[in-house]
């Protein structure tokens, strides 16, 4: 496993990590998410990430218990804030009531005295972003948060909290988490030259695109039993990237893959790395095999021979 720097922080996280979205605590049972997080650590993969809203709370739950096991010095663990956690009207948003609540909520349920990086999980256009921050801050200087991040902020909404923060001297963001694959790559435009400028790196998510460029979905077969595709709880999420024109282009980044002895799951994620600002690839896995599978992506470098025959298949995508 190699590891990166977190922009231009000291701290040092796998370029392969491991999320708990749609799987643990909901859809993988507790013993089969707890086998998958330590074979993961048994990998090198040092950087869990989770969130308070993530099954209601249940999934930080199982990451808690499951990496209860390791030195606690010895991984980077994640979680976030923003989504409703109740029905109140202060059960959800970046308030500083809603962050200092959730954060001890969340330490609570992951059975730790801090978390090394608290995601602000959406921007929240009714509170002052002052106001966020300076709840961020505190937390920093409590000791509970080390550092701080935001998720699926515009480069607008990064530039304007880290005025503020540098304006009046609050803890800056070190770390964004959008999304970014293959077939979604907005991030390359604003927020990848914010990064670069500002010392923010980016853990990006949904890098297989949601499991289609795993390349187990094909068109005109029915969908794999057990697939996230096929989950009626979860499958909306996939839709996107279901359509014919891209599950065509997987079959043609399939055949470069072959061509390179590895899955296409690994070039995916090796194309993701190729971005110097790009700290860490997110992933999922329902079980210990899914990520031995991708843990294999790290260290692969890609041929600028490869890069360009990629992105005559990539042309023209559109999410």
């Amino acid at each position: 496993m190699q590891y990166r720097r977190l922009g231009k922080t000291g701290l040092r996280v796998s370029e392969i990590s491991l999320g708990s979205w749609l799987t643990y605590g909901a859809t993988v049972d507790r013993e089969t998410a707890i086998r998958t997080i330590h074979r993961a650590y048994e990998l090198g993969i040092n950087f869990f990430d989770t969130a308070n809203v993530y099954a209601r709370g249940e999934a930080e739950k199982v990451v808690g218990e499951a990496l209860r096991a390791f030195p606690r010095e010895s991984y980077v663990l994640a979680t976030k804030v923003f989504w409703p956690m109740g029905d109140g009207p202060n059960d959800r948003g970046l308030s500083r009531k809603h962050i200092m609540e959730q954060a001890h909520a969340s330490l609570k349920r992951l059975g730790v005295d801090y978390v090394d990086i608290y995601y602000a999980h959406r921007y929240d256009p009714e509170t002052p972003v002052e106001e966020t921050l300076r709840a961020f801050d505190d937390l920093v200087r409590q000791g509970k948060v080390l550092y701080v991040g935001v998720s699926e902020w515009s480069a607008a909404q990064i530039r304007e909290a880290l005025h503020i923060a540098d304006r009046y001297l609050l803890d800056r963001i070190v770390v964004n988490q959008p999304v970014y694959n293959m077939f979604n790559r907005y991030i390359e435009k604003e927020i990848i030259p914010l990064g670069e400028q500002e010392g923010i790196g980016q853990v990006v998510f949904s890098p297989l695109a949601q499991g289609v460029l795993t390349g187990k979905y094909k068109v005109g077969e029915p969908l794999p039993a057990g697939s996230r595709a096929a989950d009626p709880n979860v499958g909306q999420f996939v839709q996107r990237y279901m359509t014919e024109p891209l599950l065509k282009k997987v079959e043609a980044i399939q055949g470069i893959a072959r061509e390179l002895g590895i899955t296409v799951a690994q070039l995916a994620l090796a194309w993701i790395l190729r971005q110097k600002n790009v700290a860490s690839a997110l992933v999922g896995a329902s079980r210990p095999e899914q990520i031995e599978e991708n843990a294999k992506a790290s260290g692969i470098v890609l041929s600028e021979e490869i890069l360009a025959k990629l992105e005559g298949i990539l042309d023209g995508v559109s999410i």
